[in-house]
């Protein structure tokens, strides 16, 4: 691991339980009640990790996520207590529910190569005929995916599916399908004050120990959802134009066009120096353009002990 960059942890904080590695976040679970989220600077696309990290990223991600946590507590309570440090969330323990609930404004990404291969049904949804790559739904559609575990793809899933299967209950989810709709409008107004569309996005919610449903995770970050300039959007769209776009769609652009798809056999292109430095600069760009704000980079000279001591720190002011 290069000191600029964090790409992996290894800590034992007081109280420590266990930890989860997820593709970007690792999860420690602190006494019974806590988990410590630290954002690393892992960059994942097609589900798999990239072998350089990326200067900013998790400060970026989780000081995105933070923000729109607050911006949207009036709707749906949030794992969310404290940011001791630029890459850490500390929250709540809860349960999370075993489905990623995606919420798509427009016919892109995902959706548009399944449209484009002839499916008009998405996750049981249907897509309406006579649709362009990036036109706008009539209204948004949830199409729902399952969590996998450790590397493992998420799979699509229809909101029969889950309640078939007995993975969330219907009261459960009739909840989860109305949070995420308000959120998504929540989402859309905030991006189109910044001059941004918010085309699709997901959430993930838990249940903590009283049973209480709280969204957790990170929210509205380019990892996570897919923004548009507004600006200039239908002329694009009535050329038959790319959009211009804030989200990791442009890393998935240069993987493809470098022959990787995340298939069998493929392998990752190099990314170089320049090429990592241009990824951090596009990240810091859109947590600008997201937030309305300018980016303050934190002390990367050791990420590793400086994350180590706010959480220690922390912790210690707790007990």
């Amino acid at each position: 691991m290069s000191n600029n960059t964090i790409t992996s942890t290894a800590y034992n904080f007081p109280g420590q339980k266990d930890v989860y590695k997820g593709k970007v976040r690792e999860v420690y679970s602190v006494n019974d009640n806590l988990l410590v989220m630290i954002a690393t600077d892992r960059l994942s696309a097609f589900d798999v990790v990239m072998p350089r990290g990326i200067p900013y990223k998790g400060q970026i991600l989780n000081q995105i996520a933070t923000k729109m946590m607050k911006a949207t507590e009036d709707i749906v309570p949030n794992w969310l207590i404290a940011t001791p440090d630029p890459n850490v969330a500390v929250g709540h323990k809860c349960t999370p529910f075993k489905v990623e609930m995606v919420i798509r404004g427009y016919l892109s990404g995902h959706a548009a190569r399944e449209y484009k291969a002839g499916k008009r049904q998405l996750c049981g949804v249907s897509m309406p005929e006579g649709m362009k790559e990036n036109d706008k739904f009539p209204e948004p559609v949830i199409t729902p995916s399952t969590k996998a575990d450790g590397g493992a793809h998420d799979e699509d899933i229809s909101r029969e599916d889950i309640l078939k299967q007995g993975i969330v209950s219907e009261e459960d989810y009739i909840q989860l399908e109305a949070y995420t709709k308000a959120l998504f409008q929540r989402g859309t107004e905030i991006a189109a004050q910044r001059g941004l569309i918010l085309v699709d996005t997901k959430y993930e919610f838990g249940k903590t120990k009283d049973g209480k449903i709280v969204l957790i995770d990170e929210i509205h970050t380019p990892d996570s959802s897919r923004y548009f300039y507004a600006d200039g959007y239908q002329e694009r769209q009535d050329k038959g134009e790319k959009q211009k776009q804030l989200s990791k769609e442009f890393v998935r652009q240069w993987l493809i066009e470098n022959g990787f798809q995340g298939k069998e056999g493929q392998q990752i292109p190099t990314m170089n120096d320049e090429y990592i430095t241009s990824v951090s600069d596009r990240y810091i760009e859109l947590y600008e353009q997201i937030t309305g704000e300018p980016f303050e980079k934190a002390d990367i000279s050791d990420i590793e002990s400086r994350i180590e001591k706010n959480v220690v720190d922390y912790l210690g002011n707790l007990s």
